[in-house]
């Protein structure tokens, strides 16, 4: 089993956000594939399928938590469905990147995203794959940006990045994690 989190806020007031790209990435995935999400546990809400590819079923998981709280619903859907750490991957926002571009990563530090960093706290290591999708830097208070909205050309990029992460998870299920390395790492 795969588990898929996208992280981000929960509730009308975050919807469309930069911090909510985590969602808006497994929203497109799920679109493309049908799939709605119907399931309400483990703090979040989720999907799953079966990937015939893989032989395998996958999980998208939308933490409800808030942002500075994902590792509760990543850890107790992992720990539920006892779904391996290297068959766990994260896909949110990063302002080290800039709009348009994604990065992939096998392990790391949370690089001082507060969602990414109470996953590695509560799973107790840093060893998640993830897929960060850019941000920019801020022009002004960083947590007045990430609850902001892009716009005109900033949201035309934010949607590319959504799209190549989207594209990214699709070719992890297919063809595994280095090759979706290889393949969008540029």
């Amino acid at each position: 089993m795969i588990l898929v989190a996208g992280l981000g806020n929960p509730g009308r007031e975050y919807e469309g956000t930069r911090h909510n790209m985590g969602y808006m990435a497994v929203d497109a995935l799920a679109d493309d594939l049908s799939l709605s999400f119907d399931k309400k546990d483990f703090k979040g809400i989720y999907c799953r399928y079966r990937n015939p590819e893989l032989d395998d079923d996958v999980i998208l998981l939308k933490p409800e938590t808030f942002m500075n709280l994902s590792g509760e619903s990543v850890q107790a859907c992992a720990s539920f469905f006892k779904i391996p750490l290297d068959k766990i991957v994260v896909v949110y926002d990063d302002m080290a990147i800039n709009p348009g571009h994604i990065r992939l990563r096998k392990d790391g530090s949370s690089g001082g995203h507060k969602g990414m960093g109470d996953i590695i706290n509560k799973m107790g290591t840093a060893n998640i794959k993830r897929i960060r999708i850019g941000i920019g830097e801020p022009a002004f208070n960083p947590v007045d940006f990430v609850l902001g909205k892009p716009k005109g050309d900033e949201l035309a990029l934010c949607e590319q990045g959504i799209d190549l992460a989207k594209k990214a998870i699709k070719d992890y299920l297919l063809r595994g994690f280095d090759h979706a390395m290889n393949a969008y790492n540029r």
